[in-house]
């Protein structure tokens, strides 16, 4: 009696969790419950030496809505995983830590400001300097999308408009003339001829050589400090004493005084063109 008690416990458990997956199926594929296909339950009793053996069997006609629901979440997990590339690679962070990287070199400081700050600010920046590009989207293709309007082809290619312009105007002709060997492609007429898997690699070369430049031209006045605190350490004999060492808080004095952030994040604010 007792291992009956729980065999019919158990197929009470079974028949439950096959309700409520059905019904979070229905719910994920956005179908009607009343309307979807009916799942048959069939319980057969067949007698055995041991006892009484009790079999389940399921029948569903539901398996293309199923399917159509897992593509969905699949969908939705694809762009969830790639979103943090595309905000790296497709909009101004690139060059705006690889600055604030070459600004925390030229210094000195090794881990001062540390990465999560360099990071938070970089992000708050890319907001700031794309949040004309984020406004167009959501007006021209996500509010259309919500509002059943457009289909979700229309709201890609809707969406991805505004960022093309963007790139396009900060990608350099070189870079571009680049990939489009690479590819292939002779002369296009317009530029929504040129792919986005084009644009997008040479839009990355071109934040990265723009990065670079602004860099070089930071180190500038620290070289010529850390030449100079060199130079007096030699007249003086000092020439065990690193010239990192004593450079170090007169770069900070430096940076401090000339108020190196306000310039520094103003012109790189500003070398975007808007």
């Amino acid at each position: 009696m007792k291992y009956k008690k729980l065999r019919k416990f158990i197929l009470l458990f079974v028949i439950a969790i096959v309700v409520g997956l059905s019904g979070t199926s229905s719910m994920a594929t956005g179908v009607d419950p009343d309307t979807e296909p009916e799942i048959g339950i069939q319980e057969e009793l067949t007698d055995t030496d041991d006892g009484v053996s009790v079999g389940l069997t399921i029948d569903s006609d539901s398996e293309e809505t199923s399917l159509a629901g897992t593509l969905q979440i699949l969908l939705v997990i694809t762009v969830i995983s790639l979103a943090p590339s595309i905000l790296v690679m497709v909009t101004s962070f690139t060059r705006i830590i690889v600055v604030l990287h070459f600004v925390r070199t030229a210094v000195g400081t090794q881990s001062s400001p540390p990465n999560n700050v360099l990071i938070g600010l970089s992000l708050f920046l890319t907001l700031f300097i794309m949040s004309p590009v984020f406004a167009k989207i959501n007006t021209e293709a996500i509010e259309p999308l919500t509002a059943n309007e457009i289909t979700q082809e229309e709201a890609l290619d809707r969406g991805l408009e505004p960022l093309r312009e963007f790139m396009f105007n900060q990608v350099r002709q070189e870079d571009l003339r680049l990939f489009m060997d690479i590819a292939k492609m002779d002369t296009v007429e317009t530029l929504d001829e040129i792919p986005i898997t084009v644009l997008i690699p040479a839009f990355i070369i071109s934040e990265l050589r723009a990065a670079f430049i602004i860099g070089f031209l930071i180190y500038i006045p620290f070289i010529i400090l850390d030449m100079v605190v060199a130079s007096v350490l030699m007249s003086m004999g000092m020439m065990m004493l690193p010239p990192t060492t004593i450079s170090m808080p007169f770069k900070i004095l430096l940076f401090v005084l000339a108020d190196g952030w306000s310039l520094i994040i103003g012109e790189l604010v500003n070398s975007f063109n808007f």
